[in-house]
């Protein structure tokens, strides 16, 4: 006679997943129906092309740090920082690339970092574990633009006004961005920042290529060196640890890259369409990084600035009629960057409204996004310390991304 067939046991763990799974399926469903009742900031419109998110990356990558490659530079020596560029090139690269990728899952496309989060580690525990780090991340990021922003502002007032002449602090060039970014964050979507972007990553690209040049045409002056042992034990290890930080800082990117492509229209498949705007964005950072880090550490070495254009001997030799583009060139790319983390932060705050049944309409927009410039604004006043913000960003930036890829 043959053996009765034994019922498979039953797998608990299966069915927790499963029930897991199929309530981030309903909170995403819901989602949905609240991005096409009330169009939200990050799927508003969704009829950008690949362009666009090349803008956007170029935006969000070259950002406020690249100025500060030549310090971290300083802080490493040549091997170890070429091998880190290098390094952090390459894997940010290849991790966005996997962050693309899953954009779509099945018919359903995740529009949002935290979107992710859910769907790795579940609907509630996925919001506790992504939502926290990518918080401070977009507001410390805004913050590190509204300090670049004044710094750089104070410096064009500083080589443009001729004695006598008022002395502006650099709270009070905060300030002024603070008020440039309340008529910007009314910007209604995601979208709608196109133009900005793409003139803030031209911005970008400009004053990156006069750094470049002008550090080249400088040369290596005269008391440059490139020696770490005058520095002691405890110096070494605080400034290469801020180093590090600095660099990966300087590729912060992916907690915006899904709300970047939420802006491409689907079907089809937006990942070759968003990959093919990183990949031009890539080329753009390869020659900005490289370039200036490595050609503002050759002419200064360990003198060189936490920003180097504002390195004294740098600003000694180059004409100050580009000195003052240059640093214009910073505050236009940062009016974008600034605007290109907001949104997702916008994306939050108008959630929460509708949630709640209030509007997402122009007086409600108008109230939530000007609280968030403002509290940016009162802590880039409150803490300008913007060398130190760097590497402390970029290590909650690392921490927060790379859990996705374990």
């Amino acid at each position: 006679m043959g053996e009765v067939a034994q019922p498979a046991p039953h797998n608990m763990k299966q069915d927790e997943e499963a029930d897991c799974f199929q309530r981030h399926s309903d909170a995403l469903d819901d989602m949905k129906a609240l991005d096409m009742k009330y169009k939200l900031p990050v799927t508003g419109d969704r009829t950008a092309g690949w362009t666009s998110s090349a803008y956007h990356c170029v935006t969000s990558l070259v950002g406020a740090g690249v100025l500060g490659l030549p310090a971290a530079t300083a802080s490493l020596g040549w091997a170890a920082a070429s091998i880190l560029t290098f390094f952090f090139w390459i894997t940010s690269l290849y991790t966005l690339w996997q962050m693309a990728s899953m954009h779509h899952i099945g018919t359903k496309r995740l529009d949002r970092y935290h979107e992710l989060g859910q769907y790795a580690f579940g609907a509630k525990r996925g919001l506790w574990i992504t939502l926290p780090p990518q918080l401070i991340v977009m507001f410390g990021l805004d913050a590190v633009y509204m300090i670049t922003a004044g710094k750089s502002m104070h410096g064009v007032w500083n080589l443009a006004c001729q004695p006598p002449c008022s002395n502006f602090g650099l709270s009070a060039w905060i300030a002024v961005f603070v008020g440039l970014q309340l008529i910007l964050s009314q910007i209604p979507n995601f979208n709608g920042l196109r133009g900005i972007s793409f003139l803030a990553a031209l911005m970008s690209l400009s004053y990156c290529t006069i750094a470049i040049v002008g550090a080249i045409v400088i040369g290596k002056q005269p008391n440059a060196y490139y020696n770490l042992d005058r520095f002691t034990t405890s110096e070494k290890v605080f400034n290469s640890f801020n180093a590090l930080g600095t660099f990966a800082f300087a590729y912060a990117a992916h907690n915006v890259v899904l709300e970047i492509q939420a802006s491409l229209p689907a079907p089809p498949n937006t990942t070759k369409r968003m990959m093919a705007g990183t990949y031009v964005a890539y080329v753009v950072v390869a020659w900005c990084y490289w370039g200036v880090g490595l050609s503002g550490y050759y002419a200064f070495g360990n003198n060189v600035g936490d920003d180097v254009l504002v390195t004294p001997a740098f600003k000694g030799r180059v004409p100050t009629g580009l000195l003052i583009a240059a640093n214009m060139m910073v505050v236009v790319h940062v009016m974008g960057s600034f605007q290109v983390y907001a949104m997702p932060v916008f994306d939050m705050m108008e959630t929460l409204l509708v949630k709640n049944g209030f509007s997402n309409a122009l007086p409600y927009r108008l109230l939530v996004r000007s609280a968030y410039v403002i509290a940016v604004g009162f802590f880039a006043i409150t803490l300008p310390f913007f060398g130190s913000l760097l590497g402390f960003l970029g290590i909650i930036h690392d921490a927060s991304t790379y859990r996705f890829y374990q």
